[in-house]
Protein backbone atom coordinates (compact mmCIF):
# COMPACT_ATOMS: atom_id res chain seq x y z
CA UNK A 1 0.00 0.00 0.00
CA UNK A 2 1.23 3.26 -1.35
CA UNK A 3 1.73 6.24 1.19
CA UNK A 4 -0.69 9.07 1.73
CA UNK A 5 0.01 12.07 -0.47
CA UNK A 6 1.58 15.13 0.99
CA UNK A 7 1.59 18.57 -0.10
CA UNK A 8 4.78 20.64 0.20
CA UNK A 9 6.23 23.67 -1.36
CA UNK A 10 9.41 23.72 -2.96
CA UNK A 11 10.60 25.23 0.62
CA UNK A 12 9.28 22.71 2.63
CA UNK A 13 7.74 24.69 6.16
CA UNK A 14 9.63 22.60 8.69
CA UNK A 15 7.58 23.05 12.10
CA UNK A 16 10.15 20.62 14.21
CA UNK A 17 13.83 20.99 13.54
CA UNK A 18 16.72 18.97 15.74
CA UNK A 19 20.21 19.17 14.65
CA UNK A 20 23.01 16.60 16.15
CA UNK A 21 21.12 15.58 19.32
CA UNK A 22 23.62 13.48 21.44
CA UNK A 23 22.73 12.02 24.42
CA UNK A 24 24.05 9.68 26.70
CA UNK A 25 22.91 7.66 29.81
CA UNK A 26 25.50 6.19 32.87
CA UNK A 27 25.57 2.75 32.80
CA UNK A 28 23.59 0.30 35.22
CA UNK A 29 25.30 -1.31 38.42
CA UNK A 30 25.17 -4.92 37.87
CA UNK A 31 24.63 -5.69 41.47
CA UNK A 32 25.10 -4.84 44.91
CA UNK A 33 28.54 -3.49 45.86
CA UNK A 34 29.96 -3.81 42.00
CA UNK A 35 30.78 -0.50 40.22
CA UNK A 36 28.87 0.94 37.30
CA UNK A 37 29.47 -0.20 33.36
CA UNK A 38 30.56 1.84 30.82
CA UNK A 39 28.15 4.76 29.45
CA UNK A 40 25.94 3.66 27.11
CA UNK A 41 25.52 6.30 23.71
CA UNK A 42 21.85 6.40 23.15
CA UNK A 43 21.98 9.23 20.97
CA UNK A 44 24.79 10.15 18.56
CA UNK A 45 24.05 13.74 16.24
CA UNK A 46 20.84 12.97 14.93
CA UNK A 47 19.28 14.98 13.09
CA UNK A 48 15.96 15.31 11.25
CA UNK A 49 13.04 17.64 10.54
CA UNK A 50 9.36 17.25 10.03
CA UNK A 51 7.07 19.19 8.32
CA UNK A 52 4.05 20.92 8.30
CA UNK A 53 1.55 18.59 7.48
CA UNK A 54 3.48 15.22 6.81
CA UNK A 55 4.12 12.54 9.11
CA UNK A 56 7.74 11.28 9.46
CA UNK A 57 8.59 7.94 10.91
CA UNK A 58 11.54 7.06 13.06
CA UNK A 59 12.10 3.33 12.49
CA UNK A 60 14.15 0.75 14.10
CA UNK A 61 15.25 -2.00 16.45
CA UNK A 62 14.51 -1.59 20.16
CA UNK A 63 17.18 0.12 21.92
CA UNK A 64 17.88 2.46 18.50
CA UNK A 65 16.82 5.30 20.59
CA UNK A 66 14.23 6.13 18.44
CA UNK A 67 11.90 7.08 21.89
CA UNK A 68 15.47 8.61 23.13
CA UNK A 69 15.51 11.35 20.40
CA UNK A 70 11.15 12.26 20.75
CA UNK A 71 11.86 12.97 24.44
CA UNK A 72 14.98 14.79 23.99
CA UNK A 73 13.31 16.91 20.68
CA UNK A 74 10.24 17.79 23.41
CA UNK A 75 12.71 18.42 26.01
CA UNK A 76 11.14 15.79 28.21
CA UNK A 77 15.35 14.70 28.59
CA UNK A 78 17.74 17.12 28.05
CA UNK A 79 20.33 16.45 25.43
CA UNK A 80 23.71 16.34 26.13
CA UNK A 81 24.28 18.53 22.80
CA UNK A 82 22.41 19.57 19.93
CA UNK A 83 19.21 21.85 19.51
CA UNK A 84 15.70 21.48 19.18
CA UNK A 85 13.62 24.13 16.92
CA UNK A 86 9.86 24.31 17.35
CA UNK A 87 8.07 26.57 14.89
CA UNK A 88 11.34 28.43 15.24
CA UNK A 89 12.01 28.95 18.78
CA UNK A 90 14.59 27.30 20.50
CA UNK A 91 13.60 24.76 22.69
CA UNK A 92 16.15 24.52 24.90
CA UNK A 93 16.49 27.88 25.96
CA UNK A 94 12.75 28.15 26.60
CA UNK A 95 11.66 29.12 29.93
CA UNK A 96 9.00 27.62 32.14
CA UNK A 97 6.13 29.23 30.98
CA UNK A 98 7.02 29.20 26.99
CA UNK A 99 7.65 25.56 27.70
CA UNK A 100 4.51 24.97 29.22
CA UNK A 101 2.49 26.83 26.38
CA UNK A 102 4.46 24.85 23.67
CA UNK A 103 3.43 21.71 25.61
CA UNK A 104 -0.08 22.44 24.74
CA UNK A 105 1.07 22.78 20.91
CA UNK A 106 2.19 18.88 21.12
CA UNK A 107 1.10 16.11 22.48
CA UNK A 108 1.61 12.59 22.85
CA UNK A 109 0.42 9.02 22.25
CA UNK A 110 1.75 6.27 24.53
CA UNK A 111 2.26 2.79 23.33
CA UNK A 112 0.72 0.87 26.26
CA UNK A 113 -3.22 1.54 26.04
CA UNK A 114 -3.54 0.51 29.69
CA UNK A 115 -0.62 2.48 31.26
CA UNK A 116 -1.79 5.40 30.11
CA UNK A 117 -4.93 6.03 30.97
CA UNK A 118 -6.27 5.87 34.67
CA UNK A 119 -8.73 2.95 34.38
CA UNK A 120 -10.79 4.70 37.63
CA UNK A 121 -11.83 7.94 35.55
CA UNK A 122 -14.67 7.90 33.03
CA UNK A 123 -13.96 8.82 29.27
CA UNK A 124 -15.27 12.28 29.13
CA UNK A 125 -12.78 13.11 32.36
CA UNK A 126 -9.78 11.72 30.83
CA UNK A 127 -10.55 13.67 27.61
CA UNK A 128 -11.38 16.57 29.28
CA UNK A 129 -8.49 16.89 31.41
CA UNK A 130 -6.11 18.32 28.76
CA UNK A 131 -8.11 21.44 28.42
CA UNK A 132 -8.64 21.51 32.07
CA UNK A 133 -4.57 21.68 32.93
CA UNK A 134 -4.40 24.42 29.75
CA UNK A 135 -7.14 26.63 31.26
CA UNK A 136 -10.39 26.36 29.62
CA UNK A 137 -12.47 27.03 32.35
CA UNK A 138 -15.78 26.03 31.16
CA UNK A 139 -17.22 22.76 31.87
CA UNK A 140 -19.79 23.12 29.32
CA UNK A 141 -17.01 23.45 26.66
CA UNK A 142 -14.47 21.25 27.73
CA UNK A 143 -17.61 18.73 27.52
CA UNK A 144 -18.80 19.28 23.94
CA UNK A 145 -15.12 19.22 22.87
CA UNK A 146 -14.24 15.75 24.47
CA UNK A 147 -17.92 14.21 23.14
CA UNK A 148 -16.82 16.17 19.56
CA UNK A 149 -12.96 14.44 19.47
CA UNK A 150 -14.74 10.88 20.81
CA UNK A 151 -16.83 10.70 18.04
CA UNK A 152 -14.20 11.77 15.77
CA UNK A 153 -12.27 8.38 16.74
CA UNK A 154 -14.96 6.41 16.16
CA UNK A 155 -16.50 6.60 20.20
CA UNK A 156 -19.99 7.45 20.71
CA UNK A 157 -21.02 9.99 23.06
CA UNK A 158 -22.94 7.12 24.66
CA UNK A 159 -19.98 5.71 26.33
CA UNK A 160 -18.68 9.03 27.70
CA UNK A 161 -19.64 7.96 31.23
CA UNK A 162 -18.09 5.14 31.40
CA UNK A 163 -14.74 4.29 33.39
CA UNK A 164 -11.52 3.73 31.04
CA UNK A 165 -11.18 -0.42 32.52
CA UNK A 166 -14.48 -1.14 30.18
CA UNK A 167 -12.71 -1.14 27.30
CA UNK A 168 -10.60 -2.98 25.07
CA UNK A 169 -7.05 -2.46 24.32
CA UNK A 170 -8.25 -0.71 20.99
CA UNK A 171 -11.11 1.23 22.33
CA UNK A 172 -8.39 2.63 24.95
CA UNK A 173 -5.67 3.44 22.26
CA UNK A 174 -8.59 5.59 20.39
CA UNK A 175 -9.41 7.38 24.07
CA UNK A 176 -5.84 8.25 23.65
CA UNK A 177 -5.99 9.66 20.50
CA UNK A 178 -8.76 11.38 21.29
CA UNK A 179 -7.29 12.75 24.55
CA UNK A 180 -3.75 14.36 22.65
CA UNK A 181 -6.11 16.03 19.87
CA UNK A 182 -8.77 17.73 22.02
CA UNK A 183 -6.15 20.44 22.43
CA UNK A 184 -6.06 20.71 18.88
CA UNK A 185 -1.95 19.90 18.70
CA UNK A 186 0.45 21.05 15.94
CA UNK A 187 2.61 18.41 16.23
CA UNK A 188 1.43 14.94 17.54
CA UNK A 189 3.97 12.48 18.60
CA UNK A 190 2.77 8.96 18.76
CA UNK A 191 5.19 6.72 19.89
CA UNK A 192 4.55 3.04 19.43
CA UNK A 193 0.82 3.68 19.31
CA UNK A 194 -0.05 0.15 17.85
CA UNK A 195 2.78 -2.04 19.38
CA UNK A 196 0.72 -3.83 22.47
CA UNK A 197 -2.83 -4.38 20.43
CA UNK A 198 -3.62 -7.55 17.83
CA UNK A 199 -3.33 -7.49 14.33
CA UNK A 200 -6.62 -6.78 13.13
CA UNK A 201 -6.89 -4.03 15.97
CA UNK A 202 -3.69 -2.74 14.91
CA UNK A 203 -5.35 -2.18 11.28
CA UNK A 204 -8.22 -0.37 12.64
CA UNK A 205 -6.06 2.11 14.39
CA UNK A 206 -3.95 2.87 11.66
CA UNK A 207 -6.69 3.26 9.73
CA UNK A 208 -8.37 5.81 11.85
CA UNK A 209 -4.54 7.89 12.18
CA UNK A 210 -4.33 8.05 8.21
CA UNK A 211 -8.01 9.32 8.13
CA UNK A 212 -7.32 11.48 11.23
CA UNK A 213 -4.16 12.68 9.37
CA UNK A 214 -5.81 13.67 6.15
CA UNK A 215 -8.77 14.86 7.70
CA UNK A 216 -7.06 17.20 10.17
CA UNK A 217 -3.47 18.02 8.11
CA UNK A 218 -1.70 16.57 11.19
CA UNK A 219 1.97 17.18 11.53
CA UNK A 220 3.58 13.82 12.88
CA UNK A 221 6.31 12.45 14.39
CA UNK A 222 5.38 8.33 14.52
CA UNK A 223 7.80 6.27 15.95
CA UNK A 224 7.23 2.09 15.39
CA UNK A 225 9.86 -0.39 14.47
CA UNK A 226 8.02 -2.19 12.20
CA UNK A 227 8.52 -0.39 8.06
CA UNK A 228 5.21 -1.85 6.90
CA UNK A 229 3.30 0.24 9.84
CA UNK A 230 5.23 3.01 8.54
CA UNK A 231 5.08 2.46 5.07
CA UNK A 232 1.16 2.74 5.69
CA UNK A 233 1.14 6.16 7.78
CA UNK A 234 4.18 8.12 7.11
CA UNK A 235 5.10 10.56 4.30
CA UNK A 236 8.58 9.83 5.07
CA UNK A 237 10.73 7.73 7.32
CA UNK A 238 13.70 8.20 8.99
CA UNK A 239 15.96 4.17 9.54
CA UNK A 240 17.90 4.79 13.12
CA UNK A 241 20.28 2.47 14.18
CA UNK A 242 22.26 1.91 17.63
CA UNK A 243 21.47 5.54 18.09
CA UNK A 244 22.02 7.34 14.94
CA UNK A 245 19.88 8.02 11.51
CA UNK A 246 21.18 5.74 8.93
CA UNK A 247 18.90 6.26 6.31
CA UNK A 248 16.14 8.92 5.04
CA UNK A 249 14.02 9.28 2.42
CA UNK A 250 10.16 9.43 0.85
CA UNK A 251 8.72 6.05 2.04
CA UNK A 252 7.92 4.80 -1.23
CA UNK A 253 11.28 5.65 -2.36
CA UNK A 254 13.27 3.92 0.58
CA UNK A 255 10.60 0.65 -0.10
CA UNK A 256 11.33 0.79 -3.66
CA UNK A 257 15.09 1.90 -3.39
CA UNK A 258 16.56 0.80 0.06
CA UNK A 259 20.36 2.06 -0.10
CA UNK A 260 21.80 1.38 3.84
CA UNK A 261 22.08 -2.57 4.25
CA UNK A 262 20.53 -2.18 7.66
CA UNK A 263 17.95 -1.12 5.64
CA UNK A 264 17.59 -3.96 3.11
CA UNK A 265 17.81 -5.97 6.48
CA UNK A 266 14.21 -4.79 7.81
CA UNK A 267 12.92 -5.03 4.88
CA UNK A 268 13.98 -9.09 4.07
CA UNK A 269 12.85 -9.74 8.00
CA UNK A 270 9.43 -8.21 7.20
CA UNK A 271 6.95 -11.55 6.99
CA UNK A 272 4.97 -11.48 3.52
CA UNK A 273 2.33 -14.16 2.31
CA UNK A 274 4.68 -15.99 -0.42
CA UNK A 275 5.95 -18.52 1.15
CA UNK A 276 9.18 -19.14 -1.54
CA UNK A 277 10.06 -15.32 -1.09
CA UNK A 278 10.22 -15.79 3.02
CA UNK A 279 13.02 -19.00 2.04
CA UNK A 280 14.90 -16.99 -0.28
CA UNK A 281 14.93 -14.17 2.04
CA UNK A 282 16.05 -16.30 5.06
CA UNK A 283 18.74 -17.61 2.61
CA UNK A 284 20.58 -14.39 1.90
CA UNK A 285 20.11 -13.48 4.82
CA UNK A 286 21.69 -16.46 6.37
CA UNK A 287 24.67 -16.39 3.95
CA UNK A 288 25.33 -12.57 4.52
CA UNK A 289 25.36 -13.10 8.57
CA UNK A 290 28.85 -12.11 9.36
CA UNK A 291 30.41 -12.91 12.33
CA UNK A 292 29.31 -11.30 15.53
CA UNK A 293 31.78 -8.61 16.78
CA UNK A 294 32.27 -5.56 18.57
CA UNK A 295 31.89 -2.34 16.28
CA UNK A 296 34.53 -0.44 16.00
CA UNK A 297 35.54 3.01 17.60
CA UNK A 298 36.00 4.82 14.38
CA UNK A 299 34.25 2.74 11.79
CA UNK A 300 30.59 2.02 10.81
CA UNK A 301 28.54 1.02 14.01
CA UNK A 302 26.85 -1.90 11.56
CA UNK A 303 30.28 -3.48 10.39
CA UNK A 304 29.97 -7.07 12.58
CA UNK A 305 26.89 -7.60 10.55
CA UNK A 306 27.45 -5.86 7.11
CA UNK A 307 27.94 -7.99 4.48
CA UNK A 308 28.90 -5.35 2.62
CA UNK A 309 31.69 -3.90 5.12
CA UNK A 310 33.55 -6.87 5.55
CA UNK A 311 37.00 -6.60 5.00
CA UNK A 312 37.07 -3.11 3.77
CA UNK A 313 39.48 -0.48 5.78
CA UNK A 314 36.94 2.69 4.75
CA UNK A 315 34.29 1.03 6.95
CA UNK A 316 36.06 -0.20 9.77
CA UNK A 317 38.45 3.40 10.04
CA UNK A 318 35.88 5.97 8.76
CA UNK A 319 32.39 6.43 10.41
CA UNK A 320 29.86 7.28 7.52
CA UNK A 321 28.19 10.35 7.66
CA UNK A 322 24.56 11.25 6.60
CA UNK A 323 24.66 12.42 2.94
CA UNK A 324 22.05 13.08 -0.05
CA UNK A 325 22.66 10.64 -2.46
CA UNK A 326 19.75 11.30 -4.54
CA UNK A 327 17.83 13.69 -4.69
CA UNK A 328 15.75 13.81 -1.65
CA UNK A 329 17.51 10.06 -0.25
CA UNK A 330 19.63 10.34 2.09
CA UNK A 331 22.21 7.89 3.64
CA UNK A 332 25.03 7.14 5.89
CA UNK A 333 26.96 4.48 4.36
CA UNK A 334 30.28 3.96 2.28
CA UNK A 335 29.09 1.87 -0.18
CA UNK A 336 24.77 2.59 -0.28
CA UNK A 337 23.07 0.48 -2.63
CA UNK A 338 25.92 -2.29 -2.94
CA UNK A 339 24.25 -5.04 -0.71
CA UNK A 340 20.39 -5.01 -2.55
CA UNK A 341 22.99 -5.15 -5.76
CA UNK A 342 24.50 -8.27 -4.37
CA UNK A 343 21.06 -9.92 -2.91
CA UNK A 344 19.54 -9.13 -6.45
CA UNK A 345 22.21 -11.42 -8.22
CA UNK A 346 22.20 -14.03 -5.60
CA UNK A 347 18.34 -14.24 -6.30
CA UNK A 348 18.59 -14.25 -10.11
CA UNK A 349 20.90 -17.32 -9.36
CA UNK A 350 18.88 -19.19 -6.72
CA UNK A 351 16.06 -18.56 -9.67
CA UNK A 352 17.56 -20.01 -12.35
CA UNK A 353 14.88 -22.85 -13.41
CA UNK A 354 17.35 -25.77 -14.64
CA UNK A 355 16.87 -27.24 -18.58
CA UNK A 356 15.39 -30.87 -19.56
CA UNK A 357 18.93 -31.71 -20.45
CA UNK A 358 20.48 -30.47 -17.26
CA UNK A 359 17.74 -32.40 -15.03
CA UNK A 360 18.63 -35.22 -17.04
CA UNK A 361 22.45 -35.34 -16.36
Amino acid sequence: MTSPPVQQAAEPDVLLRVTDLTKSFGGRRAGVGTRRTGQVHALRQVSFEVRRGETLGLVGESGSGKSTAASCALRMTDPDSGSVVFDGDDVGKMSHAALRKMRSRVQMVFQDPYGSLDPRFSVRRLVEEPLLVHGERDAAVRRARALEMLERVGLSAELAERNAHAFSGGQRQRIAIARALVLHPELLVLDEPVTALDVSVQAQVLNLLADLQSGLGLTCLFIVHDLAVARYVCHRIAVMYLGEIVEVADSDELFANPLHPYTVTLLLAAPVPDPDVMERSRRALDTAKPAAGPAPAEGCPLLPRCPVGAGRPDCAQRRPRLREVVPGHQVACHFPGEMQEQLARRAGAQSRTPTLGEEDK
